[in-house]
Order: structure tokens, then sequence, then C-alpha cells
């Protein structure tokens, strides 16, 4: 409590010539008047995954968690492939990627993973983000890879959303229409996307809907009660050294194949998250920003229920990071390794974790 008091006498004392009212809203903006977690949400640790790096991909299937990806210095995806066991709180190597990519779109249908489009670091040239429209099925059981039918575009960073046994692929960042360039790259022209394709793993099969209306990349998305919900993420480019964090929260009905109105803002933008789905909420965790002062991550975790059009605020991770894999298993929200610090001004130098943090929602 002493604590509270002393960073909202900083915030108020800096806000002085506004008035209290003005002042005490703008606290509780800041999050310095943030309502204390339930008694029943709490954290634990788990068994730190064998690599830490940035840029890792998480989802759950057939009880278990499947984290894919990694990008190293320089770029240079690491295509790795860990499953991790609750019941043994085990990690375990799997079959690497069959292509090394970063900033893929996951999804799970029939206990098959579908992994949709990214990056690759291009065999010539500068280091860029070179976007790609393949479609791969990885099967848990045979640790075997497939190749599917590609994508009628290339991207990354994008979302996949399962409804009816179909994947919605929405959102991303890729080049621009006629464009020259090959690859995307924080000094060279590159969009960000609301393109909405479907892909049906029955028929290896692709259509269209309605794009997303507004465009963006490292979102968080999720079904709830039939209906997807794409939020925050980041807009007008890939790269969080030339974009900008957004905070909202769009709704798609895919019975009539359109985005309805906009729904409750995350309680503050970001992007470069992990989420995962339970009860009827889309829980977000970390995310990363950059200011001309400061380059940060967060540690914040907010769910979103989209029947009361609200969000709650529930207890910190241990450790701020972005770039992060995440999924449920049951009540327990796994949230493994990602970047401590939103990028560094010395080559080379990283700031990765091996941590995997467990939040048990809901008691035992």
């Amino acid at each position: 409590m002493l604590n509270i008091v002393r960073r909202t006498t900083n915030v108020l004392a800096h806000l002085s010539r506004l008035s209290f009212a003005a002042a005490f809203a703008f606290a509780v903006t800041l999050g310095v008047f943030n309502a204390p977690p339930a008694a029943a949400q709490k954290w634990s640790t788990a068994a730190p995954i064998p690599v830490g790096a940035e840029e890792i991909y998480g989802i759950a299937a057939g009880g278990k968690l499947y984290v894919f990806g990694g990008l190293a210095p320089g770029w240079k995806p690491m295509g790795m492939v860990f499953e991790y066991d609750p019941a043994a709180d085990r990690w375990t190597r799997k079959r690497d990627m069959p292509a090394f990519l970063h900033h893929v779109a996951l999804a799970t249908v029939n206990g098959k993973i579908y992994m949709f489009g990214g990056f690759e670091l291009p065999a010539k040239g500068p280091a860029a983000w070179a976007p790609v429209s393949t479609t791969w099925e990885y099967d848990p059981a045979a640790d075997s890879w497939r190749a599917m039918a590609p994508a009628p575009m290339a991207r990354g960073a994008h979302n996949a959303v399962v409804v009816d046994n179909r994947i919605h692929v929405i959102g991303g960042a890729g080049l621009h229409p006629g464009s020259k360039e090959t690859a995307l790259h924080p000094a060279r022209p590159h969009r960000a996307l609301g393109t909405h394709e479907v892909f049906d793993p029955a028929t290896n099969a692709w259509s269209t809907r309605t794009d997303m209306p507004t465009p963006r990349n490292h979102a968080a998305a999720g079904l709830v009660d039939g209906r997807i919900f794409v939020i925050g993420g980041r807009i007008g480019s890939v790269f969080i050294t030339t974009a900008s964090n957004t905070d909202i929260v769009e709704e798609y009905d895919p019975a009539t194949d359109s985005w309805g109105r906009l729904r409750a803002p995350m309680p503050n933008p970001r992007s470069a998250v992990a989420w995962g789905v339970h009860g009827g909420r889309i829980y977000v965790v970390g995310g990363e920003i950059r200011h001309r002062d400061f380059w940060a991550t967060y540690a914040a975790v907010d769910a979103f229920d989209p029947k009361s059009n609200s969000w709650t605020r529930l207890p910190p991770m241990p450790m701020p990071r972005h770039g992060l894999a995440a999924d449920f298993i049951g009540n327990r929200l796994h949230v493994v390794s990602g970047q401590v610090q939103s990028g560094t001004n010395a080559p080379g130098l990283v700031a990765n974790t091996d941590r995997h943090d467990v939040l048990t929602i809901g008691g035992n």
C-alpha cells in the first residue's frame, strides 16, 4: 500500500497544473489504482524450456504444450520444436520445423497443428523478413510434417483461429501490392494487413472472407461463443521501431461474414503478446513497447470477457517479456520463454529467458 501511495504522489506532483480530478483520472489510466487480483489466481513455476529464445509460438494439443520457432541474432530463424508434458513436468525436443521461419500463425484441428506463413531469412543480400505463403501440418503423435496448400497471400505476424474445423487466418504484415521489394525491412516500404482467408484442412483448400477493418500485426486473437476477437497489435509496420501499438478490439461473426462494432479497448496498447482462451475469456500476457526514452516489455496479464465487454487485471507475470509462447492446458495458462527487453543497442546482445511460469485460474 505504501508503494501505491508513493507512486500516486509522484504522478500527482507532475500534474500540478491539472485539476485534482484530472490528475486522479490520469493516475488511474497509468494503472496506479489497479484493483487487487482475485485470490484464486496464482503463479507457479514449471520446468524451464531447454533453449530460451525470443519469437517463439505456443499451442496446446492433446493435453501437451508445443512450442515452435525462435529467432537468433541477425534475424536467423532457429526452427525449434519442443513438447511439454505437464504430467511429467518435462520437455522433449521434437523434429525441427521443415522450413526455418519466424512469426508464423498456429492453429489445431483434430489433434493436428497447422502452421501458416511467417518470414524467412533471404538467401542472399542484407538480413530482412521475407514473407512466405506456406502451410504445414504437424502431427504430434507421429512427430511428422506434411506440406499443405499454400495460402493466397504471403504474410507473417498474423493470427489463426479455428471455427467449426476451419481456420481463419487474419491480419499480419506483407509487401505492398505491386511492390518490387522481396522482403520487409524497417527502412523499406511494407504494410500491415487486414487480409482474411480461411483454410479447410478436410479439403486442403483456401477461400476468402471479409477483411478485418483495422489492418494490423502482432495481435492476439481468440474464439468465444462462435465469434472471433482480434485484440491489440501493431499498425503501420511489422517492426516495433517504425510501428505504433494499438488497443483496438474488433469482433467478427463467421455466420454472417461481418465485422461488428468495436469492443472495449485493451487497458494499454501493446503488441508481440501471447494469449490463451479459457472459460469464455481471452487472456493476454506480456508484450512490448518502444518510446523515444525507453524500450520496454510488459508483465501485464489482462482478461477480456466478450459477454460483459470488459477487462479484468490479473496478477502480473513474475518476469516481463515479449515474443513469448503461451496457451491453456486445462485451467492453467503456461507462459514460456521470450525476451525480457525490447531489443538492445549492442549487436548480438540478447536478453532471452528460459522461464516457464504457470497461472492457475480458479483453484487447483
